[in-house]
């Protein structure tokens, strides 16, 4: 009774836009004809919202000013990660507005509805009041979550035990890593939905999942006698942590020139990364954990294509529902996650090829793959690139160059990092050509 006493109590620290206050119940004129502060407020709530799924910069701007276009007023915008502040002209009129999120996170099934609220807008919408429109998004934002806290505990623990045998680990530490990642992800979710703090929801869920994994690993000990070197797949269990949507599209505002949003994306990434790698090093330290390397699989080529596909599917696939995509989605991004994603891998074993132009040439095919699919499905092409190669962001080299960190081991640190540096960057770029190849509006700076 207390806590939820104490939990009425709190006050917000951010303000909400009361958005139908800038329309009139009463007033049925079309928004073309509407004045400019409520013209405003669709271009910025519409804004807001795409912001708040996790898309980046441009795909932002490019909606608001489609949107005030259609309603013949001039938009400028200056994007953050959490932050829009826009000014709208029309003639010698100006409205300026300051819009911030709470947090921010990914929801690609929103995200969808946006973009087709957005190019349905000149058809549909174009009619309507001021009213009408909000009450429309008004039916938009009420779409949090499609899964349950337990559904995407279980996406988790599929995408980290697929994870943990494209690293390298066999059936006891994907074993081990489902259960950490499947513990560890249901207690984020409950969490973020009682809206506690970044910092606190990353340690508490990495705590729970590599704790699992080692509690697990133990019984197993104890009861079939599993060898403990199979302590090798404990970084596993957190992966689900590592913040790939942020991270490529950080590159993307970046390569765009969009240097707030970018590198505001940039730093949330890092930030995540490096609580998460700190929280697991510790845990590591005092229950006497190392990253040994994984042991080896006696598997035939066509054993580990088969086998990498698959787990390549699943990877990508649990990603994607924790991404809030419909299953449609999902399956999609997973299959070419799993075409993708393979060909890195086989590039690497087949061809010596460094990882880094191995990421490069997953990502660019991945991207390539998704152009195609985006134009016979219509879906958001960043809801499906994004997914499809979030399991190639290199989180056991991030995790092992903290960890030598931490022990001063600066030479193998150095040499992890770096590795994982490379491996970030090529992604986005990859993700970068092959949409300059296929979307002629991304092609120039205008």
């Amino acid at each position: 009774m207390k806590a939820a006493n104490c939990q009425t109590s709190l006050k917000k620290n951010h303000m909400d836009i009361l958005w139908h206050e800038y329309a009139d119940k009463t007033d049925s004129t079309p928004i073309t004809n509407a004045s400019l502060s409520a013209k405003a407020s669709v271009v910025g709530r519409v804004g807001i919202m795409m912001l708040s799924c996790g898309t980046g910069a441009w795909r932002v701007r490019s909606s608001m000013n489609e949107l005030s276009e259609l309603m013949n007023i001039t938009c400028t915008v200056d994007i953050g990660l959490m932050s829009i502040n826009y000014t709208c002209f029309d003639g010698n009129d100006s409205f300026s507005q300051s819009l911030c999120l709470t947090t921010t996170g990914v929801n690609t099934s929103q995200l969808h509805r946006l973009e087709t609220f957005v190019s349905d807008f000149s058809e549909k919408e174009i009619t309507q009041s001021c009213e009408q429109i909000h009450s429309g998004l008004d039916q938009i934002e009420q779409i949090h979550g499609l899964y349950t806290p337990s559904t995407l505990a279980i996406a988790a623990a599929l995408a980290c035990g697929a994870f943990t045998f494209l690293l390298g680990g066999g059936i006891v530490e994907m074993l081990c890593a489902f259960a950490g990642a499947g513990i560890g992800n249901y207690l984020r979710c409950k969490l973020s939905k009682h809206h506690f703090t970044l910092f606190l929801c990353i340690i508490t869920s990495v705590s729970a999942a590599c704790l699992t994994y080692t509690v697990l690993l133990k019984l197993l000990e104890l009861i079939f006698s599993v060898n403990l070197e199979h302590e090798a797949g404990y970084i596993c269990s957190m992966l689900f942590i590592i913040p790939g949507f942020p991270f490529i599209t950080s590159g993307i505002d970046l390569a765009k020139l969009d240097m707030r949003s970018g590198t505001e994306r940039l730093m949330y990434s890092l930030i995540i990364i490096t609580v998460a790698t700190m929280t697991a090093w510790i845990l590591a330290m005092l229950l006497g954990l190392k990253p040994l390397p994984f042991l080896p699989l006696n598997l035939a080529l066509w054993q580990w294509i088969l086998l990498r596909l698959l787990a390549s599917f699943c990877g990508v696939f649990g990603f994607s529902i924790m991404f809030n995509s419909p299953l449609r989605l999902a399956t999609a991004a997973g299959i070419i996650g799993a075409v993708s994603n393979t060909l890195r891998l086989e590039c690497i074993d087949l061809f010596s090829m460094p990882p880094a132009v191995a990421a490069f040439l997953g990502a660019f095919f991945a991207g390539i793959l998704a152009s195609t699919l985006k134009g016979v499905a219509g879906y958001p092409r960043i809801s499906i690139t994004v997914p499809s190669i979030v399991i190639m962001v290199p989180g056991l080299y991030l995790y092992k160059g903290f960890y030598n960190l931490g022990i001063m081991n600066l030479t193998v640190a150095a040499s992890w990092l770096t590795s994982a540096l490379l491996i970030i960057l090529a992604l986005p770029l990859g993700l970068i050509f092959a949409r300059i190849l296929t979307d002629k509006t991304f092609r120039y700076c205008t």
